[in-house]
């Protein structure tokens, strides 16, 4: 039998970890593993022993070196396709995820690769993490994510160059230019991602969901609009966790 092309377990109280399972292809996303990951953050959702879900990438070389370019241009069809993302939207489960997220960073972290880890809250990068979207170089955008997330996280001047010239950078830039938080020893990475984990997972679920969903809905809104929403929630927080 083959290898599943996504791992899914619990290896702390309160922790999920999903992991991208191809490292002979450098973990590159093909329809079937996108599929598997909706599935499986889907149920860490609905999962109410889980309180962070972590993001790896499985073998030395890459977190994911991207999305399967072998598969464009050939089935499902164009239509199939479409259907497929409005039925199971990847990018906007993750996008709206209650759960604090944390993608463990090594290896080429290219296009997909470096997507997917920006819808995450934390990202923790070792020493020999290499970063880059090459989708302008290679005829399509990064339609996952990319082009406003990147912007969102690094100086938008910054974001734009990696966006248009494709050029990856390594792990030192990618930490001063916000795209990750924290370098560790590539030996360290994991020791130093489930402690993350572990600490994240001791918070109130509510409180977390609840500044996740006002960081999100703020950046749209005016300042003195998105901070009366803060107030507000926080009232009801403290009202409905004062009667538990």
């Amino acid at each position: 039998m083959s290898e599943p092309l996504v791992l899914y377990d619990k290896p702390i109280d309160g922790v999920a970890c999903v992991t991208l399972n191809r490292p002979e292809a450098l973990n590159a996303i093909n329809l079937a593993m996108r599929d598997e990951l909706w599935t499986y953050i889907s149920a860490a959702e609905l999962d109410p022993d889980v309180r962070v879900l972590v993001f790896r990438g499985a073998g030395p070389r890459a977190f994911s070196a991207g999305a399967d370019i072998s598969e464009f241009g050939t089935a499902p069809s164009l239509h199939e396709s479409r259907e497929a993302r409005r039925l199971r939207d990847l990018w906007a489960l993750l996008e709206d995820l209650p759960l604090p997220t944390i993608a463990a960073l090594h290896g080429f972290c290219f296009g997909a690769g470096i997507e997917l880890p920006l819808y995450c809250d934390l990202r923790i990068a070792a020493e020999n993490t290499q970063i880059g979207l090459p989708e302008v170089s290679l005829g399509y955008i990064p339609s996952a994510g990319g082009t406003q997330l990147m912007p969102r996280i690094a100086p938008p001047g910054v974001a734009r160059g990696l966006i248009l010239s494709g050029d990856p950078i390594d792990a030192d830039r990618a930490l001063a230019w916000g795209i990750v938080h924290r370098l560790v020893a590539a030996d360290e990475l994991d020791d130093a991602v489930f402690a993350a984990a572990q600490r994240l997972a001791q918070s109130e679920p509510a409180l977390v969901s609840a500044v996740k969903r006002g960081i999100r809905r703020g950046l749209d809104l005016p300042m003195s609009t998105a901070i009366r929403q803060d107030a507000l929630t926080a009232r009801r927080l403290a009202n409905t966790l004062s009667h538990r």
